[in-house]
């Protein structure tokens, strides 16, 4: 249909009684399934969850609308019968690019429930960064919020192939996601072993790849927040991470699923909004991630600091001073560190009543094997040397199914039966594992891994450049990862910056703005050519560098 898209969450859509014929019990329950790995499926969960915790509210965005457990589960019923009303079937790819409310969660439980498999899609992406994973991925339809219309538009050159889009939050122009008059639709259940997702992550040597996900590997994501946390029923989740990354969509939302809990989301993350939160809508648990936990212990401290009902956080990194503060100004009684990433799922984590500063954790050990190797030869190294973190999986569909149409980059990742996760590392006598830096080329800024080869891809494409390095320098943040910084030589030298900055607002996703710039004359080469960005690393932020922070305010 085509016409005014309403959003999600109008009043006249949110029920009064529930559409299945199920009674709410007094006691919230647990999800049953978690010792069967066959039923590591989360519509599966959902659909268990209606049943057992079916009134009890499951997820509110503050400042908006609120769900249960049962009207969700009917909505993403609804949202699976109208994508399986327009010819989308088990398997099929529809991609996902919606800002962090229930609306995004309602429509990748549709997704997943139909058997379809959800693209994650970055909301910060625009032009050729966007059109990438759109069009790499083969989507069927997109379902896309109007907020975002603009970035998809302005890649419409690029997005030829792009199938059906459907338009959720408001414009007379566009097909809408009319899921509401859809019927409930009972097709099987999607198993353990099948892909329910494909979450797009930067590599060091070009474009994004996108990740398969089998509905086992999203599942554990959550529970092992949930078995190292100790997140039961009684608790409720704080959630500022986009939910777009596995982190907010499937540790958070996933575990408060898993357990029976409660969670609230920010659409976008306030420091000064934080504590707040916390108190207002009695957490008991948050993640943090990058610069978050500088940023909010960069707060004026106050008499209330202590006020609230935070029990325990997952911080990554988990940087000593930082544990410190949660630990001494607000009474955090667990900081959990960890280890992880989109293709091998969460295979380190820091244990409650052991605080480990500096330290991701030792391996969950029920599902993975961790050790530190060589990254040359493969070889394991001897105790407390740097080596690169290499991880495998001990239970089946925990780990990505492979990169999307890239069997040569899977079995890259894959040599000799180990995931080479090109990261540096080095293990304790107990098999607490302290990450140290990235061997690969990539940059981490924000939460966002950067490709480094990307990014000098498209400054390249700057009027005036003739040559571009991109690499990281440690921010002034502690645990804030990376700022970006760019050497160029540029036939304009004296406008290079100003140049520079101009051409990443119109042409780069936020995230990937360079902080810091340094013209060269010449930009010093090996004897095969390439850059040494070892030197330029070790030189760092010098006197003659500029930063564009003033140019994007």
């Amino acid at each position: 249909m085509r016409g005014l898209c309403s959003t999600f969450a109008s009043p006249s859509l949110r029920r009064t009684a529930p559409d299945l014929d199920v009674l709410a019990v007094q006691e919230p329950e647990m999800y049953s399934g978690i010792a069967d790995t066959q039923s590591w499926v989360l519509p599966r969960v959902l659909q268990n969850a209606a049943i057992t915790n079916g009134s009890r509210p499951f997820l509110s965005v503050l400042g908006g609308e609120s769900v249960t457990y049962e009207q969700l589960n009917s909505d993403a019923h609804r949202a699976a019968g109208f994508l399986h009303s327009i010819g989308v079937k088990r398997g099929d790819r529809v991609a996902i690019m919606m800002p962090n409310d229930i609306d995004l969660v309602r429509t990748f439980m549709g997704v997943t429930r139909l058997g379809a498999v959800g693209v994650m899609i970055n909301t910060e992406l625009t032009h050729g960064f966007l059109a990438h994973p759109l069009l790499d991925c083969e989507a069927k339809v997109l379902v896309v919020h109007a907020s975002y219309l603009l970035q998809i538009l302005a890649s419409r050159a690029s997005l030829e192939r792009l199938g059906r889009m459907l338009v959720v939050g408001g414009s007379a122009d566009f097909e809408c996601f009319d899921w509401q008059s859809a019927p409930h639709t009972e097709v099987p259940m999607p198993q353990a072993h099948e892909a329910a997702c494909i979450m797009y992550t930067s590599g060091t040597t070009g474009a994004p790849k996108g990740v398969i996900m089998p509905h086992a590997h999203c599942f554990l994501f959550g529970l092992g927040v949930v078995e190292h946390t100790g997140l039961s029923q009684s608790d409720h989740y704080y959630i500022v991470l986009p939910l777009f990354h596995a982190n907010g969509l499937l540790m958070q939302v996933g575990a408060t699923m898993i357990a029976g809990a409660s969670a609230s989301i920010r659409p976008r993350f306030s420091a000064t909004a934080w504590l707040e939160d916390i108190r207002s809508t009695g957490a008991t648990i948050t993640n943090t991630l990058g610069a978050v936990s500088a940023f909010v212990l960069s707060q004026p401290s106050t008499a209330a600091d202590r006020d609230h009902r935070l029990r325990v956080m997952l911080a990554a990194p988990n940087v000593p001073d930082h544990e410190r503060q949660w630990h001494e100004r607000f009474g955090v009684a667990d900081v959990l560190g960890g280890y992880g990433m989109t293709e091998v799922n969460i295979p380190l984590y820091g244990e409650r009543g052991k605080s480990k500063p500096g330290a991701c954790g030792r391996a969950y050990a029920d599902h993975f094997e961790v050790e530190i190797r060589d990254p040359e030869t493969d070889e394991p190294v001897a105790q407390g040397e740097v080596g690169e973190i290499m991880v495998r999986p001990k239970t089946a569909n925990a780990f990505m199914a492979g990169y999307y149409n890239l069997p040569d980059k899977t079995a890259e990742a894959w040599r000799n039966l180990w995931f080479h996760t090109g990261d540096a590392g080095r293990m304790d006598e107990e098999g607490y594992v302290t990450f140290i830096d990235r061997i690969k080329d990539c940059i981490r800024r924000r939460g966002e891994n950067i490709s480094a080869l990307q990014l000098e891809t498209e400054i390249a494409r700057c009027p005036s450049i003739r040559e571009v390095a991109a690499y990281a320098v440690p921010s002034e943040l502690a645990g804030g990862e990376d700022e970006i910084m760019l050497a160029v030589v540029s036939e304009l030298p004296e406008a290079a910056a100003a140049s520079i900055a101009n051409y990443a607002i119109a042409h780069l996703p936020r995230f990937m703005w360079p902080r810091f710039v340094v013209v060269r004359d010449a930009l010093e080469k090996t004897g095969t050519g390439k850059v040494k960005k070892a030197d330029l690393r070790a030189r760092g932020v010098t006197p003659d560098t500029i930063d564009l922070s003033g140019h994007y305010r």
